[in-house]
């Protein structure tokens, strides 16, 4: 097979058997040591000429990565200028012209490659543009994929977020002087401002779902706005604006089932934050992905999360905020099973939230207030209740009953988590003609959501019902949940 190349890889080395059946198995694990080795090519001019970061190369010959995406293949195919038959592709458009390809125009950094990039304004951005681009388009293939996907823990999850410990390059916030200045103004400004809050207020009272999508389209008009070098005071705003949507574009994908996009949506409101100078927002987009991990099963990474969070906020975040984090730390002590430790952080909690009263306070913390608190300890104590119910099932109850009768109206996705939860409270404590009124109730409030994280609760509560239809009641409680759930 003549498969000689013109491109930046030497003559010959596409005629070795190892590298084409490397090549033809997409193991680029092999195929770019091969190439490092019998090639001289280095890992840089790899990565380079594939637009790829070095870590990423890195990562692909260590076998911490595999590539999977077509895209990225061709972009190999065409970089390295690898005939398109060698890795199972169409003949490549320079291949029939007979002449170097075009430099391939990267619009961004790829979602899988942003740990690698700079904590930088413009990185920021350019990861805006790529990822609202590519999810406005998504079809419904790529969207049951993408619920498919699991969340990452560990390393892979703590390591990209480090950056948010360090100060702010100066050289990234300022604004070239030979560049057109401000499209926005102050009242354009405002106007974003007021629209994220709408959204936020929306995403409270129904959960994700519908309105996801409606958030990344205008994430993707506030990317676009930053990238008409805006003055430097809108500049700031602006990427506060991008921090809010991106944070409810990651818990709305949770919420929709969508783990990994989540995560992606939460790395970009974290360094969003970072350019706009927001420290208490990016604690709280931190408690955000600590919660998604205790959502998820994992404790210790939402521990671990937690304290990167008290590290980086130590000083500079408000009582609320505080608050918070200490809730979440204690949720991560309740789902090890350690209970002093779990009373001690909620004691912490409760202690610091009374210091808040008075205090001035952002508008998204506004809803963690008593009610929220004692809803999130019933909870956790109802966590704690599957494993010992005589010791903390009616304690359990009694918050949550508490946090219904404080909560606003605003607050619907709560109220159906509390439902679901009192409800299972009343059947681990023996009480079964409590917990049928009560499943009823939780079905008549989950109806009035879209999230998926309700109906998945409701899911662990069926079991409750089924093997009792001797009780009238029970049998149309398990009929409601059951065509909720298939609804």
């Amino acid at each position: 097979m003549n498969a000689t190349n013109p491109g930046p890889l030497p003559a010959g080395i596409l005629e070795r058997v190892d590298v084409q059946r490397a090549l033809a198995e997409h193991d680029f694990a092999a195929a770019f040591m091969l190439l490092k080795k019998y090639g001289g090519i280095s890992q840089n001019k790899i990565a380079a000429a594939c637009s790829m970061t070095p870590g990423k190369v890195s990562q692909v010959i260590n076998g911490a990565q595999q590539i999977t995406s077509f895209e990225v293949v061709s972009r190999i195919a065409d970089g390295l200028r690898i005939p398109g038959k060698l890795l199972g592709l169409a003949e490549r458009p320079w291949e029939s012209r007979g002449e170097a390809p075009r430099e391939t125009i990267v619009e961004g950094p790829s979602v899988d490659e942003i740990d690698d990039m700079p904590w930088r304004r413009e990185t920021t951005v350019s990861m805006a543009t790529r990822m609202t681009r590519s999810d406005l388009v998504m079809d419904r293939r790529a969207a049951s994929k993408a619920i498919a996907a699991a969340a990452v823990g560990g390393a892979a999850l703590l390591e990209p977020l480090e950056g948010w410990l360090l100060p702010l390059d100066a050289q990234s916030a300022t604004v070239p002087v030979a560049l057109p200045r401000g499209r926005l103004g102050a009242r354009e400004c405002g106007e974003l401002e007021s629209t994220a809050r709408k959204f936020r207020e929306w995403d409270h009272a129904y959960g994700g779902g519908l309105r996801r999508k409606a958030v990344i389209g205008q994430l993707a008009e506030v990317s676009d706005a930053l990238d008409g070098h805006q003055t430097s005071v809108i500049e700031r705003r602006l990427l506060g604006v991008m921090a809010q949507l991106a944070g409810m574009a990651a818990t709305m994908s949770w919420d929709s089932g969508m783990q990994r996009d989540a995560q992606r949506y939460y790395l970009l409101a974290l360094r969003s934050a970072h350019a706009a100078g927001d420290v208490e927002f990016g604690t709280n987009v931190i408690a955000g992905m600590a919660r998604q991990m205790l959502c998820r099963g994992r404790p210790k990474d939402a521990g671990d999360l937690v304290r990167l969070a008290q590290d980086g906020a130590r000083g500079k975040v408000g009582p609320k905020v505080r608050a918070m984090l200490h809730t979440r730390e204690a949720w991560a002590y309740a789902a090890m099973g350690r209970v002093a430790a779990f009373q001690r952080a909620t004691l912490q909690a409760a202690e610091v939230l009374h210091d808040a009263k008075g205090a001035d306070a952002p508008f998204w913390i506004a809803y963690f207030d008593e009610a929220e608190l004692a809803g999130v300890t019933g909870g956790r104590l109802l966590d704690l209740a599957r494993q010992d119910a005589s010791k903390h099932a009616e304690t359990a109850a009694g918050k949550i009953r508490t946090a219904l009768e404080h909560r606003g109206a605003e607050a619907g996705r709560s109220h159906a988590l509390d439902h679901v939860g009192l409800a299972e409270c009343y059947f681990l404590m023996g009480d079964v003609t409590s917990g049928v009124a009560q499943t009823h109730r939780a079905v008549d409030a989950a109806e009035r959501t879209q999230s998926k994280r309700v109906r998945d609760l409701l899911g662990e509560l069926y079991p409750y019902t089924v093997g009792r239809d001797a009780n009238r009641g029970m049998r149309e409680a398990r009929d409601r949940v059951r065509g909720l759930l298939a609804s």
